[in-house]
């Protein structure tokens, strides 16, 4: 194996390397100058592209490549609302690769990949330093092993929520459907179990890039979630909804979802810029569905990957709350959206009742 990147630096004989997620295996026998020669343990075929670990992590690799940073130009060049930092190490990471995007002129939010045995150790920071927090299970249960991977993949969705932040769970989510029509009653669990746990997202990769049943494993996906969100529960006290709030909007966003739960209001109505409002406010495990309204586009598109979030356009700007929330009701004529009932006092949301569930208007 010829070695690059500093990969001499990290191995010793008697490492075992795992390529493409873990289904081959090397292990590490001598190290001559540049090069690595190795023991194949487990055979495949591997081509380009994949991925290499090693068991028990370590590897100093960065988290940002020179065609990394190229890349974050031309996200930036296209507009794109999110940008995922691979193999993220520390909150370090995510502020360079903050700082680039930045300096490019890109707003996109930044997703940490959680795939890395370090990444574990700084996870609260890691959170802390980005926007979207993902549960990259390849790479991570590669690393880590899969008998560890249930418990980290439960706290690191616990983490991302208790910091409000957004987070995604990926991997092998409906893996069989690459090859047939149906997923197995495993993936429908593991799917479900995402969903019931609280994830705002689940997300599909060779299934839908190179599987035969693109289509069925999105209606599958959709189909488990829809029935996993029946089975979830929900907090309608708030027990178990985070205490570390840091700022007024947090605390308006939890009375006014405390009172939403309590009051049998239908639905909450959000008026929100950047759709930072509308986060706040599903964070909370409640029943109580989220129209989250903005002007801006890609605060539109940021607001559909979360949970209980359903994004519509309007422009408030200019009016007063009560104002602005009174002009879209009245705008709204699709049967089955929103009507007036109660409106809280938070400057931050109006709480309205809904006289059906929550679908997108042509309003």
């Amino acid at each position: 194996m010829s070695a690059t990147l500093g990969l001499v630096n990290d191995v010793h004989a008697g490492d075992t390397l795992l390529l493409d997620d873990g289904l081959m295996a090397v292990e590490v026998t001598a190290i001559e100058g540049e090069n690595i020669r190795t023991r194949v343990l487990t055979d495949g075929v591997l081509s380009n592209r994949k991925g290499l670990n090693r068991l028990g992590g370590g590897l100093s690799l960065g988290a940002l490549t020179d065609q990394d940073k190229q890349h974050i130009q031309i996200a930036a060049q296209l507009g794109v609302d999110f940008i995922a930092v691979s193999f993220c190490r520390s909150a370090a990471d995510m502020d360079e690769a903050r700082a680039l995007a930045r300096a490019a002129g890109s707003d996109a939010f930044l997703v940490a990949k959680i795939e890395r045995a370090e990444a574990i150790d700084n996870l609260a920071e890691i959170t802390i330093a980005s926007d979207v927090v993902m549960v990259a299970r390849g790479d991570l249960g590669v690393e880590i092993g899969d008998a560890e991977l249930p418990g980290l993949q439960k706290k690191i969705i616990r983490t991302a929520l208790e910091h409000n932040r957004v987070v995604i769970t990926a991997t092998q989510m409906l893996q069989s459907m690459v090859d047939n029509p149906i997923p197995t009653r495993a993936e429908v669990l593991d799917v479900a179990n995402s969903v019931i746990d609280g994830t705002d997202a689940v997300m599909l990769s060779a299934e839908t890039a190179s599987g035969n049943y693109p289509v069925k494993s999105v209606e599958a996906m959709v189909r488990i979630c829809l029935g996993a969100e029946r089975q979830f529960d929900h907090d309608t006290d708030f027990e178990k909804a985070p205490r570390n709030l840091q700022a007024a909007d947090q605390a308006i966003a939890m009375a006014s979802m405390f009172l939403a739960e309590h009051i049998q209001v239908r639905a909450i109505i959000a008026l929100t810029e950047s759709g930072g409002t509308a986060r706040y406010l599903s964070r909370f495990r409640s029943a109580v569905p989220i129209y989250g309204l903005s002007r801006h586009a890609g605060a539109r598109r940021r607001m559909a990957m979360i949970r209980d979030v359903f994004p519509f356009n309007y422009d408030s700007q200019g009016l007063a709350t009560r104002e602005a929330a009174r002009g879209r009701s009245s705008s709204c004529s699709t049967p089955g959206c929103c009507r007036r009932a109660t409106a809280s006092s938070s400057p931050a949301a109006t709480t309205w009742s809904c006289t059906a569930p929550p679908t997108p208007c042509a309003c």
